[in-house]
C-alpha cells in the first residue's frame, strides 16, 4: 500500500515544475489527483506559463502510474473557478483529503510595475486564500492543507535601497511571508477540527522559475542581461550546502510527507527544503 493510498489530492499549478512533480509523486503513493492549471500567460512575468499541452501530460504521467485524475484549468485568484474545479473532482473521484496550495509566478521586473505586484500577490496569497478556504468546507478529519512558501521567507529584507523599484520582486516575497502567516493561523483554528495546515518552503529549485532572465537577474545584478551560463555559479551563496539548487521531487517527498498520516500530529509547520538556506541567514531561537 502507498503512504497516500485511497486519498484524493488537490493541486493548483500542476502544469509543470514542482506541481507535477507533486501529482506524479503522490499518485506513486496510492492517491488520485485533482490537478488545476491557469495554462495561460501573464504579461507581467518574463517567462512562459504552463500550457493546456503540459496539463494533459501532467494527467498522462498520472494515469501512467495506475491512478485516476480529473485535470482543469483554472485561475487561482477566481475563487469561484477553484471552487468549481474541486467540485468537480471530488463528485468524479468521490473525496478530498489533501490540498497543495502550489501555483506561484515570480514577476520580477515586470511591467506594468504594479501590475506586476497585484499579480504575485493575488497568486500566490489570494491564490493560497481562495484554495485552502475553498477546501475547508470539503474534507473531513485527518485532512493535509498544505502551501508553498519559499527560502526567502526567511531571508530577512534587510532594509529596501530602493522602495518602489521593483513592485513585482517585491509582491513575490510580501506574498510567501504573508501566507506564511496565514498558515500559521490557520492552522490554530483547524486543529480542533483534526485538519492539519502546513507550508513547505523551498529554496531555489529547478523549474521554469529559476531558469528565466528575471531570475538570473536577481542572481546577476552586475550584469545587463545575463545569461544561464552567468547565473549558475552565483545560485549556491542562497544555500549552505554547495548546490545551486534542489529538484523538485525534493519538495514533493516533504508533501507527500505531509500528505500522508505518517505526520498526522504535524500542523502549523514551517518546514524548509532549502539544503540550508536557513542557516546561512538565522541563528537559532526556540
Amino acid at each position: 500500500m502507498g503512504r497516500v493510498a485511497g486519498k484524493v489530492a488537490f493541486i493548483t499549478g500542476a502544469g509543470r515544475g514542482q506541481g507535477r512533480s507533486h501529482a506524479v509523486r503522490l499518485a506513486e503513493e496510492g492517491a488520485d489527483i485533482i490537478a488545476v492549471d491557469i495554462c495561460r500567460d501573464f504579461e507581467t512575468v518574463g517567462y512562459p506559463m504552463s500550457t493546456p499541452d503540459d496539463l494533459k501530460e501532467t494527467v498522462k504521467l498520472v494515469e501512467d502510474r495506475g491512478r485516476r485524475i480529473v485535470a482543469v484549468e483554472a485561475d487561482v485568484r477566481e475563487r469561484g473557478q477553484i471552487i468549481d474545479a474541486m467540485d468537480r473532482g471530488i463528485g468524479e473521484l468521490g473525496r478530498l483529503d489533501v490540498v497543495v496550495s502550489q501555483a506561484g509566478i515570480a514577476a520580477l521586473g515586470g511591467e506594468p510595475a504594479l501590475q506586476a505586484w497585484a499579480d504575485g500577490v493575488d497568486t500566490m496569497l489570494v491564490g493560497t486564500i481562495n484554495t485552502l478556504h475553498a477546501a475547508m468546507s470539503r474534507v473531513g478529519e485527518g485532512a493535509s492543507l498544505i502551501a508553498t512558501g519559499s527560502a526567502a521567507v526567511f531571508m530577512g529584507t534587510g532594509g529596501v535601497a530602493e522602495p518602489g523599484a521593483d513592485p513585482g520582486g517585491a509582491g513575490y516575497a510580501y506574498a510567501k511571508r504573508a501566507l506564511s502567516d496565514f498558515v500559521h493561523e490557520l492552522a490554530r483554528n483547524l486543529a480542533p477540527r483534526n485538519i492539519r495546515v502546513n507550508a513547505v518552503h523551498p529554496t531555489n529549485c529547478n523549474t521554469a522559475m529559476l531558469q528565466s532572465p528575471g531570475m538570473y537577474k536577481a542572481f546577476r545584478p552586475d550584469l545587463e542581461n545575463p545569461t544561464r551560463e552567468d547565473a549558475e555559479p552565483a545560485f549556491p551563496a542562497q544555500q549552505a550546502m554547495p548546490v545551486p539548487w534542489i529538484d523538485p521531487v525534493d519538495v514533493s517527498n516533504a508533501v507527500v510527507y505531509l500528505a500522508s498520516d505518517e505526520a498526522r500530529y504535524v500542523t502549523g509547520m514551517q518546514l524548509r527544503v532549502d539544503a540550508g538556506s536557513y542557516l546561512k541567514f538565522q541563528d537559532f531561537h526556540a
